[in-house]
């Protein structure tokens, strides 16, 4: 181990930030999106997600072709 490296390099860590502090202030963002996702919703501003109407598409879609193989 060489003496001139900071300690923070040992444990991957980087040396301009602090884990703590950075930590926080994800998880102080992530509340802020549920807050402002939960307000949307509140308001009827909700939205189904894309891969939810593509996988209700699809099977759809094996549904009506399963029917037409199976009764043709």
């Amino acid at each position: 181990m060489n003496t001139s490296e900071p300690a923070d390099r040992e444990r991957g860590g980087r040396p301009d930030r602090d884990g703590g502090t950075e930590k926080l202030n994800w998880i102080d963002r992530r509340r802020e999106k549920i807050r402002a996702e939960i307000e949307r919703n509140r308001r009827g501003e909700y939205t189904v997600p894309t891969w939810v109407l593509a996988a209700a598409l699809i099977l759809i879609v094996v549904a009506w072709l399963g029917l037409i193989f199976y009764l043709g």
